[in-house]
């Protein structure tokens, strides 16, 4: 009995631990140790902005941050100790004037911006509890919804060891200003036991492969991420993305975020009350100017039945109008709304005025109804099925939820729709392309764009309109040439006497390849306007130019740089900016002989904080599956070749369906920008008007990225064949085929004197830009291929990497469901 009564103790100890240092000392151990913020951050999961801010004052670590923290100090404070000196007073608290302080924490309506999310502010103490806020009632300093931290002994008395340290004392469920009528949410302490988190929630940076035996924090992943802001308070620590609801045996709720109070009771009305209480669920915006998102319950098929819900979506329109009529009607009884279609993701929602509460917007999923219904039912919902399919294949929602906090931690946006539409998502999320602005003399709030933000409107100018614009097809049929920047596709040559004498052909896949040039690429965010004459000024305008490089001696053993089907030019035509300054720099064109070019009046590095946010979430992914920087060819090679061996561990599983979300999203994105023929409209008019003149549509942004690379794949194939001598016999999308002795790649890699890689030439690792190894096939079986005129890169799934032929339906299975590339940039 006494060791439970010590356990339960120390844990307690544990629980209100606030042992963290002054933000001085927080910087002088990270400086003393060579670490950077970005190294920090990238440990702890957060953005390096919020690691500046705790050093700086601005901001303070979340209760589930700051064990992580304290512990990282602690151990830079072990080996790097202070030099002695007299401890630094603690800050004493800042008071809180009594007219000022309410009597108990209470309801309130915060001060919104015009389009209806949360103003935000510097941060001052609230008025009701003296902690940090950055939101305002009535211009008063105060917490989301009344939830105020009870100011306890330990957080007023100073501490030399914790000035600054955050309490983690859990939040009280809200105070609504419900009617009678609608029953009061249960706070969570008086719900059912609550389901042990999963241990896949949140992952710790792998270091060298190996995963690290300490246990996992439950629901680290549940607060979403600042990205771009230093300034965060205790406020943001109790809002969460997603909470998934479920029955215990003896018929209570359980909710998988403890901190989110239970509904009252197990009917449908009951649940449609919970959800109008003002929940702590909310996805928060990725930048001050950003929009945040709704949050999420997610339902498992036990809810469903305890709400008297099917456990199959209706597959009849008249049992959904009856499923609807009869969801709408309890809704209705406490002033919510439903969505006007139910399927697996819909929206629940109290308009501003109606009566039973304040006004909220919560969106449903429910996991036992993903992957059904109809056509735009399964397409609205398309995102959330990989999310909430577990290892076993059933649709789980705890899974869901789980990753979907992970999702939002490290992209810093919910999931959309599709990945095409989280990738617009997110760059409107990280990149606001409006800024709201108030009228000092009248009050009026109105928005404008910012600065360098994409416009709307259909802006295509005829060499670059797309595929399906009728701009494109007039020049066609005039014959006149369109810009064809685009990657490799289907590019192959004979084979030279000493490659035929190797016995293996070895395919070798870029990893990432769009998001390995993203960072810092400049793009056109302007609309093109036409130029004779154009000042090159060393490529720093994005734009397309007409240039002629039918003279220009390139590399016979490599595709021409310029084309995609590799092959050389017949005569002049429009290129981006990125083909003609490679071709200006290392073969030697000049860009005097251009006589015309269609250039951006504004050019930005527009997708660099889509591109940090997309990286980080990929290769945190890929470090829960034992892939990370700097690892040995061999070490790579192993690590990847089981990579997909999941078995039952959650973590991995999870990792392993967000890696491919990842990349989903970046492809999706990035050929969001021409729309192709794939999402065909039927009507000419309504694609006009719907989808060209839509920001979201710039053909020539895509051109700019496919372009750039194309040429990074050349400048890598090139400095390779430089060093080795060794080309590629054929080329399709960022897939190639290398004649070698040995079915690996190990004897294709450039290396130093110390046998590390050469920079800017072939390398394996998982890192965008770098290669993986996706087949070895016999050479024989190649010259077969090629003798039919056929590709020989359309034999990379008949074979293993160890070159054992694969089955021919195996081959297919696999073909449906690997990363092939064939689908970088979604065209």
């Amino acid at each position: 009995m006494s060791d439970d009564l010590f356990n339960s103790v120390d844990e307690l100890l544990a629980a209100v631990r606030t042992g963290l240092p002054v933000p001085a000392e927080r910087k002088r151990l990270r400086l003393a140790a060579g670490l950077t913020p970005a190294q920090i951050a990238a440990a702890l999961r957060v953005n390096s902005a919020l690691v500046q801010g705790w050093e700086d004052g601005t901001a303070v670590p979340g209760p589930d941050i700051t064990p992580a923290y304290a512990r990282l100090l602690d151990g830079l404070a072990a080996r790097f100790p202070a030099p002695e000196q007299q401890a630094a007073p603690a800050p004493a608290p800042v008071p809180v004037a009594p007219e000022q302080a309410d009597p108990a924490p209470q309801q309130v309506m915060l001060d919104q911006n015009p389009d209806g999310s949360l103003a935000m502010f510097e941060a001052a103490p609230c008025v009701q509890c003296g902690q940090p806020s950055v939101y305002r009632a009535q211009g008063r300093p105060m917490h989301l919804g009344g939830w105020c931290r009870p100011a306890t002994p330990a957080a007023q008395a100073p501490t030399p060891a914790a000035p600054q340290a955050e309490q983690t004392a859990p939040a009280p469920a809200p105070v609504t200003s419900a009617p009678a009528a609608v029953p009061a949410a249960v706070p969570a302490s008086a719900a059912a036991p609550s389901r042990p988190a999963d241990a896949a929630s949140s992952a710790p940076a792998v270091r060298g492969g190996q995963r690290p035996a300490a246990p996992r924090t439950p629901n680290r992943s549940a607060t979403a991420r600042p990205a771009g802001q230093a300034v965060t308070t205790s406020a943001a620590a109790r809002w969460w993305p997603v909470v998934a609801l479920d029955v215990a045996e003896d018929g209570g709720w359980v909710l998988d975020v403890p901190q989110v109070p239970a509904p009252a009771g197990p009917k449908l009305a009951d649940w449609f009350a919970w959800l109008g209480t003002g929940l702590p669920l909310r996805v928060e915006r990725a930048h001050p100017l950003g929009r945040g998102g709704d949050g999420t319950v997610c339902l498992t098929a036990a809810a469903l039945k305890q709400l008297g819900l099917p456990a199959a979506l209706p597959g009849t329109e008249k049992a959904l109008t009856a499923l609807q009529a009869k969801m709408a009607k309890a809704a209705a009884s406490v002033g919510m709304e439903l969505s006007d279609h139910i399927g697996p993701a819909f929206h629940v929602f109290r308009r501003k005025g109606s009566a039973g509460g304040p006004k909220t917007s919560v969106r449903i999923t429910v996991a036992p109804w993903l992957g059904q219904g109809d056509a735009r039912q399964q397409a609205t919902s398309a995102l959330a099925l990989p999310l909430a399919t577990a290892p076993d294949g059933t649709r789980d929602a705890l899974t869901f939820a789980r990753r979907f906090r992970t999702f939002t931690t490290d992209l810093g946006v919910a999931p959309g729709a599709s990945a095409a539409s989280t990738g617009m998502l997110l760059l409107d999320a990280v990149r606001p392309r409006v800024e709201w602005v108030k009228d000092e003399a009248t009050g009026e709030w109105s928005s404008h764009p910012r600065e360098g933000a994409l416009p709307g409107g259909d802006l295509c100018v005829p060499p670059a309109a797309g595929a399906r614009h009728p701009l494109t097809r007039e020049l066609l049929n005039k014959g006149e040439p369109v810009c064809e920047e685009e990657d490799y596709k289907w590019w192959a040559r004979e084979l030279t006497a000493e490659e035929t004498g190797h016995p293996w052909a070895v395919a070798v896949d870029v990893c990432a390849s769009y998001l390995s040039v993203t960072d810092s690429l400049r793009l056109p965010s302007g609309p093109l306007e036409l130029v004779k004459s154009p000042d090159w000024n060393g490529g720093k305008t994005a734009g397309l130019w007409w240039a002629d490089f039918t003279t220009i001696a390139v590399d016979e053993l490599l595709p021409h740089p310029a084309t995609f089907h590799g092959r050389p030019p017949t005569g002049p035509g429009w290129y981006a900016t990125p083909t003609v300054a490679y071709m200006a720099t290392t073969y030697g064109f000049d860009p005097a002989t251009i006589t015309e070019a269609y250039l951006s009046t504004h050019t930005v590095p527009l997708l660099k904080e889509w591109t940090g946010h997309v990286r980080a979430g990929y290769k945190r992914a890929y470090a829960d599956l034992g892939l990370i920087d700097g690892q040995s060819p061999e070490e790579f090679l192993a690590a990847y070749a089981v990579h997909k061996d999941v078995g039952t561990d959650p973590v991995r599983a999870d990792a392993l369906v967000l890696a491919g979300l990842y990349k989903n999203i970046y492809k999706g994105g990035i050929g969001k920008w021409a729309d192709s023929a794939r999402n065909a409209r039927p009507d000419e008019t309504v694609w006009l008007e719907k989808v060209a003149a839509t920001w979201s549509y710039r053909p020539e942004i895509r051109f700019h990225i496919v372009a750039t690379a194309r040429i990074a794949a050349h400048r890598r194939l090139r400095k390779t064949l430089q060093l080795t001598g060794r080309a590629p016999f054929a080329v399709n999308r960022d897939s190639y085929l290398y004649a070698a002795d040995q079915p690996s790649p190990l004897e294709l890699l450039p290396v130093k004197d110390d046998g590390t890689p050469v920079p800017g030439a072939l390398r394996l690792g998982i890192a965008p830009g770098s290669h993986k190894h996706e087949a070895s096939i016999p050479l024989e079986a190649v010259l077969e291929v090629m003798g039919r005129r056929e590709h020989p890169s359309r034999l990379v799934h008949d074979y293993t990497t160890d070159g054992t032929a694969i089955d021919q339906d195996q081959a297919a299975a696999e073909g449906d469901g690997a990363e092939t590339d064939d689908e970088e940039g979604g065209n």
